[in-house]
């Protein structure tokens, strides 16, 4: 009975998608006390930098407004793309704040390190940018006025990190009209979890007719679902097993101490000011400030191979990621010329421990045949005596934002008009990556820090100026024609360490033997490395905290960072023709772009940027008097070279250029207001794929055929045609809300069901196993043993639907709900990950939250 009423609700909600959207009328500051605004009315978005209908933009836009935020009661990130059709991402480990956001399967998987691509969807929090590298930056949403998620290339209005697309989070503004706020509050209860909730409140303050302060304050408290169960590891020379004791002379281990319920836990809060300065009927000036800092405990991912939502980890896990961005926009006019000038400044700081037993396990029976990893590694303390060969990793990130634009627009009722401006833009990371083992010998440990096995010390830089604008002509007045360019230069950079330490009384040199990475390679005051200068002196450390430099470019007796510059330009092209009123079709021929960059082992070349030209037909519909609204666009992209990220030699990521793809898809959204019954539902349909080989090493042919640097047998380790990872071919969602007055007040229940189908989780179906094995001799190459598939190892996305419910009663200035979350309690697959290189038992799945209970109610004044 339960599946026939799932598929009932499935069948019924997703035929609503047909006609209906997740795009909502934003709410002016009144609304936030007063009725909300109709939901058929027009939206107002800014997407091409003026403020202007979404019905007139002619590119594919999704707009979530302040009403339909608080309705489906979103607060993050996760919520909110799973209503965009076009929006996938990848949880990196699943730990909130590390999600990798992709749009319209650009996507080749692997993304995310602190050493890796930049983003190819651009996030900005109102006119600032705020993409990181490593997680977008998961902006608590609350007192939102709405969320733009920009589909397809937008490098010509918003530049390098907007490849594939756009996300922006526009805030309320402060109000100078009255004196009003709120208050929200919330408890749940999670399946299989523990209790959570969270308590928001904004306030807005005018201190007189020409300025106003808003204030948003938030807390919340996301209850843990995943367990740390009992479990033991033993080493060799015992032969690997889950023994709780060992034999023979190996080292059994297990996590009594770590054992926990509900292990998974995440807490947050923080706040936003806006102050908005009215200086004459012209001129606005609006400094903003936003601090948010969320702490998260224990693995967002569960081992399936241990049991449904369990994990069995040995060593403290916690993340703490807190940021600061101040902003400034001044907005103004020059005779008729809007002018605008945004300028921010984003302070991020990621602080981590995390469990690397996996890595331990999996060497241990990569190594068998020569003791395991303790015998491979010499994992010795400083009497000689072999010890536990577990490591934890002790990470962080310090990523600093400049930004700053400034642009001009010709009115915008004119038959010629443009928007003109210039961009400039500073980044960096001081990166830490600390992998340490406990009681391991000084002599064997990263010169000068005792018991790191592994160190990566490193300070990136990249930096981006660009001028841009665009320019729309009425050929006739419904017939209009746009063109825009951006010319860009980037120039980046990455200096450090990176690797193992270096025993100077001989061998073994370092725990692992190798003479590869780190101290070996820093360079001395000749510039040769240590390695091939043993006796030479070290130049001092580029990077605090690290001991010496490994990652540069030796010059002048010094060393300077590794550096990789380039320039170019994007364009667009657009045609719109308005054949009736409420009717727009439109053309589109774009170009995105992504920097190139370093890649942190310095016998790995440089990676290029890589470009995506996208080529689309679209419409915009408004019918049955403003009742349906029924959007959608039909697309090819091509993506040139693309920026490929995988987990490399000692299980770090390494950058290449990969083959040519292809995309091609579909997207539609729309809205259906029957009065006390709304439908809104969003699909898309992506096919995404490679067009020429991707091999094993670097072959400007794609033939696999060209050796690799060192004499490595080529080989193809996905062939053309493979499917690009991470997006689901299929995507739709739908919503049902039927609300009913009650006197004066009003009840309303509502249903939302989000449905995807599946996809892979690496695009690569053959990778060769280095360790032990020789890539240079052609039988080992032709034995198969010797290879192993990611994509098999990883295993599929599978599909999954989730269906949410909710019932509610709106009385004067307050409100009270229940509602259940997941209420099939589905196992979505929002990522798979394992936690090294070479981790091929043990795969994690990151999940959502189960089946959740709530209430929550509300209040405004």
């Amino acid at each position: 009975m339960l599946v026939s009423n799932r598929r009932l609700a499935i069948a019924a909600l997703l035929a609503s998608a047909s006609f209906a959207a997740p795009a909502f009328a934003q709410s002016t500051p009144a609304d936030t006390q007063a009725a909300p605004v109709d939901e058929s009315n027009d939206i107002v978005v800014t997407a091409q930098k003026r403020e202007e209908s979404m019905q007139n933009v002619p590119i594919s836009i999704q707009a979530i407004g302040t009403k339909k935020l608080d309705q489906l009661n979103i607060s993050n990130f996760a919520q909110y793309t799973q209503l965009l059709p076009s929006v996938s991402f990848q949880a990196l480990g699943g730990t909130p704040g590390t999600n990798v956001v992709y749009m319209r399967g650009v996507a080749s998987g692997g993304d995310g390190n602190h050493s890796g691509s930049l983003p190819s969807v651009g996030v900005y929090l109102d006119e600032q940018p705020v993409s990181t590298i490593g997680g977008n930056l998961d902006v608590h949403i609350y007192d939102i006025a709405r969320i733009e998620s920009l589909a397809g290339p937008q490098g010509t209005l918003y530049g390098a990190s907007s490849e594939a697309g756009t996300i922006r989070i526009i805030t309320n503004k402060p109000d100078t009209s009255g004196f009003y706020g709120r208050v929200d509050g919330e408890v749940n209860t999670v399946n299989k979890g523990g209790v959570g909730g969270k308590i928001e409140g904004m306030v807005n303050m005018p201190f007189s007719q020409d300025i106003a302060l808003r204030v948003v304050g938030f807390y919340q408290k996301d209850a843990g679902f995943v367990d740390n169960v009992p479990g033991c590891r033993s080493f060799m020379p015992e032969p690997t097993n889950n023994a709780c004791t060992a034999t023979h002379g190996g080292i059994a281990v297990n996590n009594s101490a770590f054992v926990k319920k509900d292990y998974n836990d995440t807490e947050l809060w923080g706040g936003r000011a806006a102050l908005k300065i009215d200086l004459d009927d012209n001129w606005t000036v609006m400094p903003t400030v936003i601090y948010q800092d969320e702490r998260s405990h224990g693995s967002y991912g569960y081992d399936p191979k241990v049991g449904d939502l369990q994990v069995q980890h040995f060593f403290p896990e916690y993340r703490r990621d807190r940021f600061i961005q101040a902003a400034l926009t001044i907005q103004g006019k020059l005779g008729n010329w809007d002018l605008t000038y945004a300028g921010a400044y984003l302070d991020r700081k990621d602080f981590s421990s995390s469990d690397y037993t996996d890595y331990a396990e999996a060497y241990d029976s990569l190594y068998s045949s020569v003791g395991g990893i303790a015998g491979y590694f010499y994992f010795k303390n400083a009497a000689g005596t072999t010890i536990d060969p577990r490591q934890k990793v002790i990470g962080s990130d310090h990523f600093k934002k400049m930004s700053q634009e400034f642009r001009v627009a010709s009115p915008q009722d004119e038959r010629f008009r443009i928007v003109a401006g210039a961009f400039y833009q500073r980044q960096s990371n001081d990166i830490h990556q600390d992998y340490q083992v406990a009681g391991l010998d000084p002599a064997l440990s990263v010169n000068g820090v005792p018991g790191t096995l592994w160190l990566t010390q490193q300070h990136r830089v990249d930096k981006d100026y660009a001028m841009f604008g665009e320019a729309s002509f009425d050929i006739l007045p419904n017939l209009t024609l746009t063109g825009g360019g951006r010319a860009f230069i980037y120039d980046n950079s990455l200096i450090g360490f990176f690797g193992f330490g270096r025993n100077p009384a001989g061998p073994p040199y370092n725990a692992a033997g190798s003479s590869r990475t780190g101290v070996a390679g820093c360079f001395t005051t000749t510039g040769a490395t240590l390695r091939d200068n043993p006796g030479g002196t070290l130049l001092p450390a580029a990077v605090a905290g690290s001991p010496c430099t490994d990652l540069g470019t030796f010059f002048n007796g010094g060393i300077i960072p590794k550096g990789t510059q380039g320039q170019g330009f994007t364009h667009r092209l657009n045609l719109t023709w308005k054949p009736v009123k409420d009717v727009l079709l439109y053309g589109t021929w774009s170009r995105g772009f992504r920097p190139g960059g370093i890649n942190r082992r310095g016998t790995i070349p440089p990676y290029a940027a890589d470009y995506l030209t996208n080529y689309e037909i679209g419409w915009k519909t408004t019918l049955l008097d403003g009742k349906l609204r029924f959007n959608g666009a039909i697309y090819q992209q091509e993506w040139k070279k693309f920026q490929f990220s995988f987990l490399g030699q000692n299980s770090f990521t390494e950058i290449h250029n990969g083959p040519d793809a292809r995309i091609r898809g579909v997207e539609m959204d729309a809205n259906l207001n029957l009065g006390r019954l709304t439908l809104t539902g969003s699909g898309s349909y992506t096919d995404a794929k490679t067009k020429r080989n991707l091999c094993g090493y670097d072959d400007a042919t794609f033939t696999c055929t060209t050796p690799g640097a060192n004499g490595q047998i080529n080989y193809i380790s996905a062939a053309a045609g493979t499917r690009l990872p991470i997006t689901p071919r299929f995507k739709v969602n739908g919503t049902a809300r039927y609300t009913v007055p009650v006197g004066s007040a009003k009840a309303y229940a509502q249903l939302v069901v989000a449905h995807q189908s599946s996809a892979a989780s690496d695009i690569r179906t053959k990778v060769f196993i280095a360790a032990l094995n020789d890539p240079t001799d052609p039988a080992t190459v032709a034995n198969p043993a010797n290879f192993y598939s990611p994509a098999a190892t990883l295993g599929r996305l599978k599909s999954y639907t989730t269906g949410d419910v909710a019932v509610g009663y709106e009385f004067g200035n307050y409100s009270l709900e229940a509602f259940v979350s997941n209420f099939w309690d589905e196992r979505a697959q929002l990522s798979r990950f394992e936690e090294c290189g070479s981790c091929s038992q043990r795969p994690y799945i990151v999940t959502n939250t189960p089946r959740t209970i709530g209430v929550r109610a509300g209040a405004k004044f």
